[in-house]
């Protein structure tokens, strides 16, 4: 079911969504603090969605453990950035203790490519 097609497709929304909501922060919101969410939101995004594409060259070299990364970058985008952008459009300020729910998440995905880096030379090897 978690195919890395579905992660780059996802992956690639992902990314689509960070560029339209960095460019309607800059150019559409009037409120600083709703725009400057927005901005860090979609910085995190599209920052998480590269990660998640260098996730499958992770793979294609021999760091099979890569696979598990994409779950939690996408997860963080949802939740951090999700949250950052909820608050910008009125949400309750209380959103924002969600928030680092998200940043864990991307702190484990980066563990987990840490932990797959471990394996790449060692599977390159005849």
């Amino acid at each position: 079911m978690w195919t890395r097609k579905l992660w780059m497709g996802l992956a690639a929304f992902g990314g689509f969504v960070a560029i339209a909501m960095g460019a309607f922060a800059a150019h559409r919101i009037t409120d600083p603090q709703a725009a400057e969410w927005v901005k860090t939101g979609a910085a995190y995004g599209f920052m998480h969605t590269m990660a998640t594409f260098a996730c499958a060259t992770f793979m294609n070299i021999g760091g099979r453990r890569a696979r598990f990364a994409p779950a939690f970058f996408l997860s963080g985008v949802v939740i951090f950035s999700g949250s950052l952008y909820a608050m910008a459009f009125g949400a309750p300020r209380w959103f924002g203790a969600i928030t680092p729910i998200g940043g864990v998440l991307f702190l484990i995905g980066w563990g987990v490519l840490i932990w797959a880096s471990l394996t790449i030379d060692r599977a390159q090897k005849p």
